[in-house]
C-alpha cells in the first residue's frame, strides 16, 4: 500500500528540506493516492488544510513546528494534487470520514500509530472525524475557526447565511456552481482568500501561486464543491449517528478562532459548543479572521506549541 511519487526526487520549495510523497491508500471507505509532505523530529503531529487551500498552508509555521514533531502535512482528497473520490449519489467518497480514513491509512503507513492532529477550516471537520472515528490513534486534537458541522446547520439565520453563502450554493447540482466559478476561477479564489475577515496579502505569493494553480484545475473545483454536497448530506447523517449513540471526542481538545471570523463574530459561545460534544475543551480566540494560521502566525503557533507541549 504506497509509492513514492516523482515529487519525493523534486522537493516541495515551501517545504525546504521536507520529503514528499504521494501514497496509495486503501480502507473500507475507498482508497486514494495522498500528496503529502513530511519532516521534522519528535511525536508524529498531522497537519490538515481547509478549502480552498493546499497543504501549503501550513508552510510559514511549519518549520518550527518541525523542531519538536515529525510533521505529516497531506492534501485532503479532492485537493491539491491528491486523488480526486469518484462521484457518488450519496456522496460518500467525499465525506469526512473517507477523508479521516486516508489521513489514519497514512499515518500509519508512514509507521505512527498515535499521533496529534491539527487541522483548520474542512480539514478541522476532518480532525473532528478523526478524533471520532479513529480515537484510539489520537492523542491530542486541535480545530482552526470551526463551529461542528451539525450545529452549523442547525443554527442557520441571516448572519450565517450571507457570511457562509458559499455552503448553500455549492450544495447545488452539478455543474450549476462549476460553470459559473469558471467564469473566473481565479477571481473567486481572491474573493475567498481576501474575504472572512482578512486580506488577500495574509497569503504570500509563493502559497497564493500554489494556491491559484490548483483552482485552475475543472476537476479540483469540482472535488472541492463535492466536499461540501457531502457536509450537507452524509457527513450530517454520520454525525447523527454518533450524536444518537452517544460518542464524544475524548482527547484533549484545543479550539482556536479568529476574533473577526465569522465564528467568532457569532452569538455562540464557541467553547460552551464544543463542550457538548468533546469532554476535555480549552481555547481562545486571535486577533485575526478565518485564515488565522496566515494572519496571525506567531499567535496561532504560541497557541498551537502550548498545547501540544502538555501532552
Amino acid at each position: 500500500m504506497g509509492a513514492f511519487g516523482q515529487g519525493a526526487a523534486m522537493g516541495d520549495p515551501l517545504f525546504p528540506g521536507f520529503e514528499v510523497l504521494d501514497v496509495d491508500v486503501e480502507h473500507p471507505q475507498g482508497g486514494t493516492r495522498v500528496h503529502a509532505v513530511t519532516g521534522g523530529e519528535g511525536p508524529p503531529l498531522l497537519l490538515l488544510h481547509g478549502y480552498p487551500q493546499t497543504h501549503a498552508l501550513w508552510a510559514g509555521i511549519a518549520p518550527d513546528l518541525a523542531r519538536d514533531h515529525t510533521l505529516v502535512v497531506p492534501d485532503l482528497r479532492g485537493y491539491g494534487d491528491s486523488g480526486r473520490p469518484a462521484d457518488t449519489p450519496d456522496h460518500a467518497g467525499s465525506s469526512f470520514r473517507a477523508m479521516a480514513a486516508d489521513a489514519a491509512a497514512l499515518m500509519a503507513h508512514l509507521g505512527h500509530d498515535r499521533y496529534a492532529v491539527v487541522g483548520h477550516d474542512r480539514g478541522a471537520r476532518v480532525t473532528h472525524r478523526l478524533a471520532l472515528d479513529h480515537a484510539d490513534r489520537i492523542t491530542r486534537a486541535a480545530v482552526l475557526d470551526v463551529l461542528p458541522t451539525a450545529h452549523v446547520y442547525a443554527h442557520v439565520d441571516r448572519r450565517l447565511a450571507t457570511a457562509y453563502y458559499h455552503w448553500f450554493f455549492y450544495l447545488q447540482p452539478a455543474p450549476l456552481p462549476e460553470n459559473l466559478i469558471a467564469g473566473d476561477p481565479t477571481g473567486y479564489l481572491h474573493s475567498l482568500l481576501g474575504g472572512w475577515g482578512g486580506p488577500l496579502g495574509a497569503h504570500s505569493p509563493a502559497q497564493l501561486a500554489e494556491y491559484e494553480r490548483c483552482f485552475a484545475d475543472p476537476a479540483t473545483r469540482h472535488a472541492m464543491l463535492e466536499d461540501y454536497r457531502a457536509g450537507a448530506s452524509i457527513d450530517l447523517e454520520h454525525d447523527e449517528a454518533d450524536a444518537a449513540a452517544g460518542r464524544r471526542v475524548t482527547c484533549p481538545l484545543l479550539v482556536l478562532w479568529g476574533g473577526r471570523s465569522v465564528v467568532g463574530t457569532g452569538p455562540e459561545d464557541v467553547l460552551a459548543v464544543w463542550r457538548e460534544r468533546a469532554d476535555d475543551v480549552q481555547g481562545q480566540p486571535v486577533d485575526a479572521g478565518h485564515f488565522l494560521v496566515d494572519e496571525a502566525p506567531d499567535a496561532t503557533l504560541a497557541a498551537l506549541r502550548s498545547f501540544l507541549a502538555q501532552a
